[in-house]
């Protein structure tokens, strides 16, 4: 899988590692579907603090299109696990979708021909 880090604040910059390696985790059952992801970290409201650090993570995948969830925290680690389990769990749930149902009427046609 292709990591592509983003960051224009140098206190972002820092993360790159932790980055890398907490999407790796997160996305560990998912690496089959997920070829490229995309991390962009900024700071909203520059030196004046408050909640304003985002971060925006892109995943690109074949079977369910570009997924693209972005959230706002008082640190880069929340912010970052809060759109990593939010990317998770849309990603899981539209491949899920695409998959063809295995119960239904459609299996029981086909066990009674």
């Amino acid at each position: 899988m292709q990591i592509i880090f983003e960051s224009r604040d140098a206190d972002a910059a820092q993360m790159r590692e932790l980055s890398v390696d907490r999407i790796s985790f997160a996305l560990r059952r998912l690496n089959a579907w997920v070829p490229r992801a995309k991390v962009q970290f900024s700071d909203v409201n520059g030196p004046r603090g408050g909640v304003d650090k985002r971060c925006q993570v892109e995943l690109t995948t074949d079977a369910a299109g570009t997924v693209v969830i972005a959230s706002l925290a008082r640190d880069w680690r929340t912010a970052l696990d809060r759109s990593l389990g939010r990317a998770t769990r849309v990603l899981t749930r539209s491949l899920q979708r695409n998959q063809k149902p295995v119960r239904g009427r459609t299996a029981r046609l086909a066990v009674d021909s």
